[in-house]
């Protein structure tokens, strides 16, 4: 069975289901889709961007509580709002926009800062907004009205079901397709470091300011769905543990995936009516009423068993069950086919051969009291291959990091393509040409080899997220696709395009990486001991590759190890040690100067 007739099953299930089931399950089906559309903001916050926002049962808070106030209070708005007194959907614009400024402003204070800075100022927001709900509704809010459409109430929960649904199936095809896109390998990569994103080309915190703000927004329009099917609200559902259960639903179903996020949220959804149940006929004192959505309401034993269920399964599937029922679905797996006819994207001109496009001058970086360069000077040509060698712990990798944007100098200056660039961010040097690789293999492991190698593309596509969103990227997706191929099928990877690059041997990860650089168009090109881990025929290979490269005007500055691959590639040879250049020359020049021996094997007396 091919994956879309599973769907195409799925989808007239889903939509004759009210009509075969009871009202208890159409009513737990309800819920099972309100929280997967919290959920779907956790996939993408935590399983895609890597960040930790447990405020998002708040944000639900807010959507529901804003309908339940402007649907049940009109004459206790203030004048100039009082005309949105009475209409839902007028609610849920004005809920949206709250929860936007919201999360705008807790984005704004946290977003750019390094570690767990987000986790913990959404704790604090995800205490403080209960409390706020609390003094806004007392002990809660009853008789919101019901949701009209086309004049009709959707006043049972059969027919909420047919308005959640839609919505969160939309929702689902929606976030689906920005993660297979451009700005979805962006948002991908967030979780590979910044300093790799940003190589790229990647504006790291404004991709998480948005993924903050579209996370924020699911939620809200989920407690705005939650609200008019309970037609009563309390802060008990938006409290801070309740952010904590969503994101056990996303990890435990696959944080990663979209369709986790239903998984986890049917599996959690369902799991808390059983114990809801059992409690109530144990006559358990804290069991509630048993009513459904009176979440969070049986003396701590809900996060307890949720707690414990994640714990099992994480420790047996790490990444959660989605992957696992994946692979065991009778579907015919097709590989995507990429279209080599779509237009090919536009090239960067290279500057005039023999022109210098960067220099460094008198740069110096420091570690406390130790310089890991100090005083280095050097310049690259248009169209020749520079080379740095050295032992281990001679400043080379520090040297690029520098020369790249991810590091800042001590002192001294950076100038590249006539810009003084010292101190300006990878992605200002990946703006103006320059795309390397890392001494590390930065790549993406659990992504085919075609979709890291198409994120160095980035800057080459132009679309935006609502754009991805909406898949009006096509004509640029297949754009983009093309060119990746075409940089594999150049670096000897173009029968694996569909491989996961963590399936790749080391010394092929190598050559990933510089089709992901060549993959950005670059004029200068910076490698990163790039014959680590090849065989001989491959360092051949690859050789013959950078010439190619050099005699089409591309410059090329690498850090190396192996001495003879070196001689036998570069224009003029740099010698590091301790940090500092000791020879520059030709590779002749270099190899017969007595510092290269005593750079690697200490001068003799």
């Amino acid at each position: 069975m091919r994956p879309r007739h599973l769907l195409y099953v799925l989808l007239a299930l889903l939509a004759i289901a009210p009509a075969l089931l009871p009202t208890r399950y159409v009513l737990l089906l309800d819920y099972v889709g309100v929280a997967a559309l919290v959920a779907l903001g956790v996939v993408l916050l935590t399983g895609i961007g890597g960040l930790l926002n447990l405020a998002q049962a708040g944000f639900a808070g807010v959507g529901a509580y804003v309908t339940a106030l402007f649907t049940t209070q009109t004459d206790a708005l203030p004048g100039g709002l009082a005309w949105l007194g009475g209409s839902p959907w007028l609610a849920l614009a004005a809920g949206l926009l709250l929860t936007l400024a919201l999360a705008a402003l807790l984005g704004a204070l946290t977003v750019r800062l390094p570690g767990p800075y987000l986790a913990l100022c959404s704790i604090a927001w995800g205490l403080a907004l209960p409390y706020a709900f609390g003094v806004l509704g007392g002990h809660g809010i009853d008789g919101i009205a019901p949701i009209r459409v086309a004049g009709v109430a959707l006043d049972t929960a059969d027919r909420m079901y047919y308005l959640i649904w839609p919505v969160l199936l939309v929702v689902l095809w929606a976030q689906r397709n920005l993660l297979d896109s451009r700005q979805g390998r962006a948002m991908r990569a967030l979780r590979g470091g910044c300093a790799m994103a940003e190589s790229m080309g990647v504006n790291s915190a404004r991709l998480r300011f948005a993924i903050l703000l579209i996370a924020a927004a699911q939620a809200c329009i989920a407690g705005w769905l939650y609200a008019h099917l309970q037609r009563h609200v309390d802060p008990g559902p938006f409290s801070l543990r309740m952010g904590i259960e969503y994101v056990f639903m996303a990890l435990v179903g696959g944080a990663a995936h979209v369709w986790g996020a239903l998984l986890g949220a049917g599996l959690f959804t369902a799991t808390g009516q059983w114990l809801r149940d059992t409690l109530v006929r144990l006559q358990w004192p804290f069991a509630g009423d048993g009513a459904y959505g009176d979440l969070g309401r049986y003396g701590g034993l809900d996060i307890a068993l949720f707690g414990l269920v994640a714990l099992v399964v994480l420790s047996r599937a790490r990444d959660g069950l989605w992957p696992i029922l994946a692979r065991r679905l009778p579907l015919d797996r097709e590989d995507g086919k990429v279209n080599m006819a779509a237009e090919p994207l536009p090239k960067r001109p290279l500057p005039p051969r023999g022109d210098i496009i960067l220099e460094a001058l008198r740069v110096t970086r420091r570690f406390g009291d130790r310089p890991a360069n100090h005083e280095v000077s050097l310049s690259a040509e248009a169209g020749s291959i520079l080379a740095l060698i050295g032992p281990n712990g001679a400043g080379k990798s520090t040297l690029l990091d520098l020369l790249s944007g991810v590091d800042t100098p001590s002192s001294g200056a950076i100038v590249f393509m006539g810009d003084a660039v010292t101190g300006r961010g990878p992605r200002h040097y990946a703006e103006l040409g320059l795309c390397r690789s890392f001494q590390q293999a930065c790549l993406l492991p659990e992504r085919s080899v075609l979709d890291n190698t198409a994120l160095g593309a980035h800057l080459r596509g132009t679309h935006g997220i609502a754009a991805c969103a909406g898949h009006a990227d096509r004509r640029e997706e297949a754009r983009l696709l093309a060119e990746a191929t075409r940089q594999l099928e150049r670096v000897g990877l173009g029968d694996c395009l569909h491989q996961p690059a963590a399936s790749l041997p080391p010394g092929r990860r190598r050559l990933l990486e510089i089709a992901r650089a060549l993959a950005a168009d670059p004029c200068l090109l910076l490698l990163d001991e790039p014959a680590a881990g090849l065989r001989a025929t491959e360092k051949t290979e690859l050789a013959a590759l950078l010439h190619k490269l050099r005699a089409g005007g591309m410059t090329i500055l690498l850090a190396e190890h192996d001495r003879d691959f070196v001689m036998e590639l570069a224009d003029q040879v740099l010698v590091m040690d301790a940090g500092a250049i000791t020879v520059r020359g030709t590779p002749a020049e270099v190899r017969a100067h007595p510092a290269l021996r005593a750079a690697y094997v200490g001068s003799v007396r």
